[in-house]
């Protein structure tokens, strides 16, 4: 069986940046496993005129190698739309044109391999490698150890190194989760309306609409942009926002802020204690998760030119408040409807909720996929049974398990941050060759994160606040 240098499973941004760089390197022999039949990037999300986040340098590769024919301004050369590009003078690409763009460097790498469920990863001792199973129903091609099991083709794949890039998954708090299960079932809820998380938005959007109300569950980018995607045609049916943030608040975006998607913020985290990470970690969710304020102002533009106009909106937006309970129950017309019971958190006072629809904006959460379940006990966790990655994203006691994104418990804001990507990447391929075949910065912020030549605070037990938190200058050795 062949034995590749790096074998990734999953192709979602951060994974085809990889293969992207790792593609002209004589020295990486690379392959990208995903079980879907090709790229495709949030599509529940895809509304018209969104942008993303962040600059359009924070494409798969540019921060890394700006030379690479893989970047965004090539694509755009590449399809004849680098000048109005530039007329447009934004420096935020569409969300589907983002989205293009990844297909575009897809199409374009030998590397990948669609349709293809990694179901296993494995640990061979005779030849010290990985041995990655996948399934493929399809017949593809690029198979390495085929076997057929009842229709079912399985693949190995052995490799030196295993990358993770198989993202997050959308996550429902506990009443929601019911109620969605319940929802999607047959059981006296056919005529219920959808209740589902913003993944799945635009699949559901025309149910939405014809439900007659809906409720926004969430705070951050998405939250808002579902509610302003309904808000136009909110009069046809009751549409409401429900969040537990104490306000409704915008994403930072000040320079001295950004500078914490830095390698000496990402080095000055990781060194934290676990317990004081997870604090910091909810206390900066408005450095990532807020929403764009040129969206709040057009949500709120919006409402004044409605009203202005005498036109009704029948909408409601609350702020500090937490779905505690949610239940379904027939309507005096026989329908289905919802009854979300909510919680103020300053008041600390209660009531009912009614709506036809859900859709909850509640973020999404990495984890320790199954497959990794034959290696469990060659992985680094921590106490809570999380990936415990080192500094240059590590997550096995032989440095040869890699994960991408799913240290954001661990490593901070940059782990979801696609402009970090690529440095990471750099890090991740700097581990698997030895060497550093793209530069890595070290230094790059202005200000410092931790207190130079500070002594360290003794504990009562005599050990110091940071005990088992890794040097910051460990990072990307």
């Amino acid at each position: 069986m062949r034995t590749y240098d790096v074998v990734g499973i999953g192709i979602g941004p951060f994974n085809l940046g990889l293969a992207a760089l790792a593609d002209p390197l004589d020295d990486v022999d690379a392959v990208f496993l995903d079980q879907r039949s090709g790229f495709s990037w949030h599509p529940g999300m895809m509304l018209e005129g969104a942008t993303i986040q962040v600059p359009f340098l924070a494409d798969l590769v540019t921060m890394a190698d700006p030379t690479s024919p893989y970047s965004f301004l090539a694509f755009l050369k590449d399809t004849g739309r680098l000048y109005p590009f530039y007329i447009r003078e934004s420096f935020y690409p569409l969300r589907a044109e983002y989205d293009q763009y990844c297909r575009w460097v897809a199409g374009r790498l030998d590397t990948l391999r669609w349709g293809r469920r990694v179901v296993a990863v494995e640990h061979d001792a005779a030849s010290d490698a990985y041995v990655v199973t996948a399934e493929v129903s399809d017949g593809g091609a690029g198979a390495d150890g085929t076997a057929s099991d009842g229709g079912i083709r399985r693949e190995q794949y052995r490799a030196r190194h295993v990358v993770l890039g198989v993202g997050t998954s959308p996550r429902l708090p506990a009443p929601l989760a019911d109620l969605a299960d319940r929802s999607e079932s047959a059981a006296g809820l056919a005529d219920a309306g959808p209740v589902i998380h913003t993944a799945d938005y635009l699949t559901h959007r025309d149910a939405l609409q014809a439900s007659g109300a809906v409720t926004v569950v969430g705070s951050g980018q998405s939250a808002a942009e579902v509610y302003r995607d309904l808000l136009e045609d909110a009069g046809a049916y009751r549409l409401d926002w429900v969040t537990r943030s104490p306000r409704f608040f915008p994403m930072e975006y000040t320079k001295l802020t950004l500078e914490m998607t830095s390698p000496e913020y990402t080095a000055h985290f990781h060194g934290l204690p676990t317990e004081l990470r997870d604090l910091v970690g909810r206390e900066q969710r408005n450095l990532y998760k807020g929403i764009s304020a040129d969206l709040i102002d057009d949500i709120y533009d919006t409402l004044y030119r409605r009203t202005a106009l005498g036109r009704d909106v029948p909408t409601t937006l609350l702020s500090d408040t937490e779905v505690v309970a949610a239940r379904a129950e027939r309507a005096d017309d026989g329908s289905t409807e919802y009854v979300l019971t909510l919680r103020h958190g300053q008041l600390g006072t209660t009531a009912e909720h009614r709506t036809r629809a859900v859709v909850a904006a509640t973020g999404y959460a990495a984890g320790v996929p199954d497959l990794l379940d034959p290696v469990r006990g060659r992985l680094l966790l921590d106490d809570q049974g999380r990936f415990a990655a080192t500094a240059d994203y590590t997550v096995s006691s032989d440095g040869r398990i890699h994960t991408l994104n799913g240290e954001e418990h661990s490593h901070g804001v940059t782990a979801p941050d696609l402009g970090f990507g690529p440095w990471r990447n750099s890090v991740v391929l700097a581990k698997i060759t030895g060497r550093e075949p793209y530069p890595i910065e070290r230094r790059i912020a202005f200000q410092e994160f931790g207190l130079p030549g500070g002594v360290p605070a003794q504990r009562s037990d005599g050990g110091t606040p940071a005990d088992g938190g890794a040097p910051a200058e460990e990072v990307a050795r």
